[in-house]
């Protein structure tokens, strides 16, 4: 996993390389009233960022689908995009099938399966990226298909080379950094109970970090978001102790006043507990910021993997509930 986590600035590259060898501009011509992406773990993870980065200034709005039924929502004006890495996914299968039915404009991401397959015989476009490895570990091809994809329908406006070239060059720079704050977070992490804070604009890393730490490091972990914690989550925290630890994510393209609810609740948290971390993102644009803070969040995860002595690519678990299901 350390060689694949490594690899993410370079599979930024290549996940671009493949986006500009399709075809997507006659998107364009039709106009779509709203777009729903659908995907679940390390597949949906690209749709979830994109609907922080995007929906504010996107031409429709962005949904994100996680579930086997669709929202009612769903037409011919609809574009749906579905998002399987293997193109097996139970849900994923489901809900593109129910969405062929309503007529919507239908776009796979997929290394191959029963998803291209579908695609195949039904007719759709799709994205075939390289397979082999954990979904986990490929966030990039899903993610740089989907900006893609958005991109060439008019809903939103990125420069996506700009994007990836900026990346590749402020992970690189920053690698050290990256790596001793990831060995600093494995170490508070080890046997607590750990919640990762971030604000609404960084929601995705924060489950997405808390998707690695479950998958590789085989650790329990939770996050939740600022402001809606204030109403809630921060309340508990009063029968907290040194047996939880809390992670705050930010960047500095948050909203003002998040920035100070961040701050006053690092000071509620820190009156229960020591095992306190506070990372900010760096860059020169939220994306960047969320970038550099995926790669950190990666690393700390392997990391504790070590530190656990688990199997960091077994998933045992997941296999008999899949299994279990089958039947």
């Amino acid at each position: 996993m350390d060689k694949l986590i490594a690899q993410f600035p370079k599979q930024l590259c290549d996940a671009l390389e493949i986006a500009e060898k399709k075809d997507f501009s006659y998107l364009r011509e039709e106009r779509f009233q709203h777009v729903l992406i659908a995907g679940m773990g390390g597949s949906g993870i690209g749709g979830k960022l994109c609907l922080n980065w995007f929906s504010k200034d996107s031409k429709s709005p962005i949904y994100l689908n996680q579930h086997y039924e669709i929202p009612g929502f769903v037409n011919r004006s609809t574009l749906f995009l579905a998002s399987s890495y293997s193109g097996n996914t139970e849900e994923v299968l489901h809900a593109v099938r129910e969405a062929a039915r309503r007529g919507a404009k239908i776009i796979g991401i997929t290394s191959g399966g029963e998803l291209e397959q579908f695609c195949k015989s039904s007719g759709y476009d799709y994205v075939k990226i390289p397979g082999g490895q954990p979904p986990r570990s490929m966030l990039a091809f899903s993610l740089l298909q989907l900006i893609s994809i958005l991109n060439s329908a008019g809903i939103i406006q990125e420069d996506l080379k700009g994007i990836v070239d900026q990346t590749k060059s402020l992970l690189s720079r920053e690698l050290i950094e990256i790596k001793t704050q990831a060995k600093t977070l494995a170490q508070l992490a080890y046997k607590k109970s750990m919640v990762i804070y971030a604000t609404q604009e960084l929601e995705a890393v924060a489950i997405r970090g808390r998707q690695q730490f479950n998958e590789n490091a085989k650790q329990l972990c939770s996050h939740h978001i600022i402001p809606e914690m204030n109403h809630n989550e921060v309340v508990g925290w009063g029968s907290a102790n040194e047996n939880h630890a809390a992670l705050f994510i930010t960047s500095p393209f948050v909203h003002e006043r998040d920035k100070k609810r961040w701050e006053i609740c690092q000071d509620i948290v820190r009156d229960k507990t020591s095992n306190i971390m506070r990372i900010e993102g760096k860059g020169g644009n939220l994306i960047l910021s969320a970038f550099y803070l995926i790669h950190l969040l990666d690393w700390a995860s392997f990391f504790l993997s070590e530190q656990n002595k688990v199997d960091v690519f077994e998933i045992k678990v997941i296999d008999y509930l899949k299994s279990q299901l089958a039947k």
